[in-house]
Formats: C-alpha cells, structure tokens, sequence
C-alpha cells in the first residue's frame, strides 16, 4: 500500500515549485539588470566629476589567461623544432602563465612521446 500523496498531487506540487522558481529567477534577473544599470549610471558620473576635478580613475585591465582554456597542442606546433620554456612564453596568451603551468605542460608533452629533452632547459619536439 502506497503511503504519502496521490501521484497526481505530487507532479501538481512539483509544478507549483517550478512555477516558484521561475518566478524567483525572472525577479532576480530584474533586480540584476536593475543594479547593471545603476552601477553603468554611477561608473559614467565618476568619470564626469573625474574629469572636472582633473582627477581620473586609472581602471585595471582585465586578467587576460586565466579565464580562457589554452589549446596546448597548438602551442607545441608554434614552437621551432627545439624550444625552451622561455620559447613557449612567447606564444599570444601564455606571457600572464606561471612557470609551473608552461612546466606542467612540457611535463604533459613529454608523457605524450610529442617532446624529447635534449638537455636542462632545453627541449625537442618528436
């Protein structure tokens, strides 16, 4: 004997959360762009008192590496046949990694059979 609701109310009770939710999301996602638009309107009147006083903001560049994913196969096809680490920090994107990242992934090329080391520091590609 099955104990607890009907299954009909159940799927009834689901939707009604469903229903919740959705209304929560469309709610926050107005309040979002709400805040989008008051932080735009603050940004633009700092920049008008910052060039009334002579007084500008000097606004940080965005961290270039970090969010994107580095194809590193294609790195490996950029480099000349023999490359050192400092070669690999040379490729568009790379100069922001930290050493132990460019090692990590020499490491990773080497495991693979792609790279030989010829001597310290210096590497061939197989």
């Amino acid at each position: 004997m099955a104990r607890g609701r009907p299954r009909g109310e159940t799927a009834s009770a689901i939707r009604q959360v469903q229903q919740q939710a959705r209304a929560l999301l469309a709610s926050l996602r107005k309040e979002i762009r709400s805040k989008e638009s008051e932080l735009r309107r603050l940004k633009s009147e700092e920049t008008s008192l910052g060039r009334f006083t002579g007084f500008q903001r000097v606004i940080p560049a965005a961290p270039t590496g970090g969010s994107t994913r580095i194809n590193w196969r294609s790195v490996l096809h950029r480099l000349p046949r023999q490359f050192k680490a400092a070669d690999v920090r040379r490729n568009r994107g790379l100069r922001e990694k930290r050493p132990s990242e460019i090692f990590a992934a020499i490491t990773r090329w080497i495991k693979a059979g792609l790279v030989k080391r010829k001597s310290r520091g210096l590497y061939e590609r197989a």
